[in-house]
């Protein structure tokens, strides 16, 4: 690298940020001349990125909010793109927010610039024809999991694997004991981690199928306790209105739900994020999902992957359960909990270890070196 390196960054939400954020201090942390300009929020500004934008006007989710806002996002992207094409940064790198970033990566790839995206987008579950504007995009992905990186390699893409940052921020978390204790659990008591999702139509279409499956559980064993954290008030409150179980063993509360699955033995839940966090804090799951007759026509024609359950993404064969749409019925999910907490879920346990080890941590420090050698025009291990 230059004694002055030059980096373009564009993070277009909290998440994105606090991903650059960790990359960027390390990589000031090697070289305090670093200069750093794009777009980014809190995160990235303490490690010395200049935002020539308010991030917040970038964070927009759904299909309509965009379309409402698409003159001031196609004014952003110009005003960003001019910037980047004058300065001429060493290295332009997008993260994550892939339909904003990747256009805005293609441009400048083709003006010349050198241009990484950290975080691959799902394009090897759904909508793969993306990778051929992905090729045209990108120098050098930054994936967050290993099977990722092979997917690059078979498409002809150069990709790193530079490790999961929520490793790290597990290892922070207490033992079972001390959260048993800070949730107010019985030491010897089971306890299933019930997490129907943080979305209000996620919760709405499984909701019902959890509660019987809870109760079965809660009727079989008197030791049995269920602990289900809710994403915010407004979830907790759909929570109690659609799964309204009247026993002092069924305790709701809002957030903590790393938490709320260190404390537990097994975790119901549905796919989602929530199934990796499973893994990596290293407890057996039983994966649901379900969502609407008409939804479900339509995705499931789209999507290419044979799991949903990002442990068996990861592991490329059925570590976990997953019972989808009509497969998730009380029945099916009550036995397959119930071998949650058997030698199945040691098997279970087991290989989430294993694929933990193969994901790796230490992701800012890989991510800086994968950037370091793209700057320097190296090749990448």
């Amino acid at each position: 690298m230059s004694s002055a390196p030059y980096l373009g960054v564009l993070a277009g939400e909290k998440s994105g940020d606090i991903l650059a954020g960790s990359v960027l201090r390390e990589l000031k942390r090697r070289n305090e001349t670093l200069r750093v300009t794009g777009i980014g929020g809190e995160a990235t500004a303490l490690h010395g990125l200049e935002s020539l934008y308010d991030m917040d006007r970038l964070a927009v989710f759904g299909f309509t909010e965009p379309l409402k806002r698409l003159p001031e996002l196609l004014s952003m992207r110009r005003g960003i793109r001019q910037h980047m094409l004058l300065e001429r940064p060493d290295v332009f790198l997008g993260v994550d927010s892939p339909d904003f970033n990747l256009t805005l990566e293609q441009q400048l790839r083709a003006k010349g610039l050198k241009t990484a995206h950290l975080v691959s987008p799902s394009v090897w579950a759904w909508r793969p024809g993306r990778i051929n504007k992905i090729k045209k995009a990108v120098d050098l992905m930054l994936c967050l999991l290993p099977f990722e990186k092979d997917f690059y390699a078979q498409h002809g893409v150069e990709a790193v694997c530079v490790g999961h940052p929520l490793i790290e921020e597990f290892s922070a978390l207490p033992d079972q004991a001390t959260a048993k204790h800070y949730l107010g659990l019985p030491q010897n008591a089971p306890v299933l981690a019930c997490l129907p999702g943080s979305r209000s139509g996620e919760i709405e279409h499984i909701g019902p199928t959890f509660t019987q499956v809870v109760m079965r559980l809660l009727a079989s064993d008197s030791e049995m306790r269920v602990i289900l954290p809710a994403s915010s008030e407004e979830r907790m409150d759909q929570i109690n209105r659609l799964m309204p179980i009247d026993d002092e063993r069924f305790l709701v509360i809002e957030g903590q739900s790393r938490l709320a699955m260190t404390a537990s033995d097994a975790v119901l839940c549905a796919s989602g994020t929530t199934t990796l966090e499973a893994m990596l804090i290293g407890k057996p799951m039983t994966i649901a999902y379900k969502m609407s007759w008409f939804s479900w026509q339509i995705l499931s024609r789209m999507v290419t992957s044979p799991f949903v359950g990002l442990p068996n993404v990861i592991a490329g064969r059925a570590v976990a359960p997953e019972f989808l749409q009509g497969n998730a019925t009380v029945e099916n999910l009550y036995q397959s909990v119930l071998e949650s907490f058997s030698r199945q879920g040691d098997e279970q346990k087991t290989t989430f270890s294993e694929l933990r080890q193969t994901i790796g941590d230490d992701y800012a420090v890989r991510s800086a070196d994968a950037l370091e050698a793209l700057m320097a025009g190296e090749g990448f291990e």
